[in-house]
């Protein structure tokens, strides 16, 4: 099977020229988008369930215990679906709300993430993120020292 590729971004920080928007929220965003959606990601979207969670090792077990329900391969023909009805040929964009350059550590975390990573261990394909860094990855400022 052809390779599909992915990509991650917010829905704030997307762009059209990044790819194929695709949304993987439980909700709808409630704002207006500059851009219209492919789809829903429905088999890589969290439930509201999962959403109640907020310490990272439950929420991530209990996500890839979601992903794995549902299967890999289920997870590519939903994914090649929405790339063969968007007909474009750009990567796939997963999109949900949260923007890490505006989380902290322990909190700079999300399900786009996760999933990114559930997709790169099981396919060996990289799934890069289109939106800004954490603030735990950006350098810090420099103080009156540094100069």
């Amino acid at each position: 099977m052809e390779p599909i590729r992915l990509a991650t971004c917010t829905y704030q920080e997307f762009a059209p020229h990044m790819g194929i928007p695709v949304r993987t929220t439980a909700g709808h965003p409630r704002f207006s988008l500059p851009y219209q959606l492919a789809g829903h990601a429905r088999l890589i979207t969290p439930t509201r369930e999962l959403l109640k969670i907020n310490a990272r090792d439950a929420y991530e077990f209990s996500y890839r215990r979601l992903l794995n329900g549902n299967g890999l391969e289920n997870i590519r023909r939903e994914l090649a679906t929405i790339a063969a009805a968007s007909g474009s040929d750009g990567p796939l964009v997963l999109l949900c709300f949260d923007r890490f350059d505006k989380l902290r550590p322990p909190n700079d975390w999300c399900h786009r993430r996760m999933a990114a990573a559930y997709w790169t261990e099981l396919t060996g394909e990289e799934v890069p993120e289109l939106g800004a860094k954490p603030m735990s990855d950006q350098t810090p400022p420099p103080t009156l020292f540094d100069f």
